[in-house]
């Protein structure tokens, strides 16, 4: 039978006074977490985030929610926009496959693309003296071609900034994080802690300004290629009004000739 040692209990005494000493030591006091929970933000929705966040990224955070504003107003417009004039231009292409002459549809009101055409179709004959002469199609041509561009470039004026906005929100939502995270990284070097409770505020705030581009951008790049689709599909009947116009000068000039021979028969 092994004999049994036990410890006296003046050695436990120092023993556990140690190890409470060593415990108060590791554990802050109680005005320490006072303190630290008091400097932790008390709202952590993104309204919170944001009234709490560095100025630079308030600065990028407001910017990129002028940009996502940015983006459905353009969208609304240009939707707007586009269907008011694609629908008056397929109207104006109707009337171009009917029986008529230029001189006849030169009162066409000039509201819309199909009527600039029909218009500027319209000047060249009247500046010509209504004489289909063999280079009478070459310079309404030229007048169609440029009419068009300038009609292209009119329903696609304000897409550009959705492009902008979709290529640049994240890098600009990426350095409102990166200032974001600096500055926690900051914060932990000054209080001398690596408690997560007192850096998470400032990293969720940082982690906001990406969130921010990001929905600034996705839509901005979805909204643009559906414009540019769009446009496209514009575009093209504005080159069917062209063909059809050059067709009805063609037609005039025939018509013209018959005339002149019925004349001089």
């Amino acid at each position: 039978m092994m004999p049994q040692f036990r410890v006296p209990p003046m050695l436990c005494k120092p023993a556990l006074g140690l190890m409470a000493a060593a415990l108060l030591l590791i554990a802050p006091s109680g005005a320490e977490a006072a303190n630290a929970l008091a400097t932790l933000p008390r709202d952590l929705s993104p309204w919170g985030m944001f009234a709490n966040a560095d100025i630079v990224v308030q600065m990028v955070m407001a910017g990129l929610a002028l940009a996502s504003l940015a983006t459905w107003t353009v969208w609304l417009s240009k939707t707007v926009e586009l269907r008011r004039e694609t629908a008056r231009a397929r109207a104006a292409l109707a009337s171009l496959e009917t029986d008529t002459t230029l001189a006849e549809l030169r009162c066409t009101e000039a509201q819309n693309g199909v009527g600039q055409l029909i218009q500027t179709a319209a000047r060249e004959a009247q500046l010509s003296g209504w004489n289909f002469d063999d280079d009478f199609k070459e310079r309404v041509a030229l007048r169609l071609e440029r009419t068009e561009a300038a009609m292209s470039r009119k329903i696609a004026r304000g897409t550009g900034i959705l492009a902008t906005i979709g290529a640049v929100a994240p890098f600009v939502g990426l350095f409102g994080t990166v200032w974001g995270i600096m500055n926690a990284f900051i914060g932990i070097s000054e209080a001398h802690t690596t408690n997560l409770a007192v850096v998470a505020p400032g990293i969720a705030e940082a982690l906001l300004a990406t969130a921010l581009g990001l929905v600034a951008a996705v839509p901005a790049v979805v909204i643009y290629n559906y414009l540019v689709r769009q446009i496209a599909n514009y575009r093209a009947l504005l080159g069917d009004a062209s063909a059809q116009v050059l067709l009805l000068v063609s037609r005039d000039r025939g018509r013209s000739a018959r005339l002149m021979a019925r004349a001089a028969e």
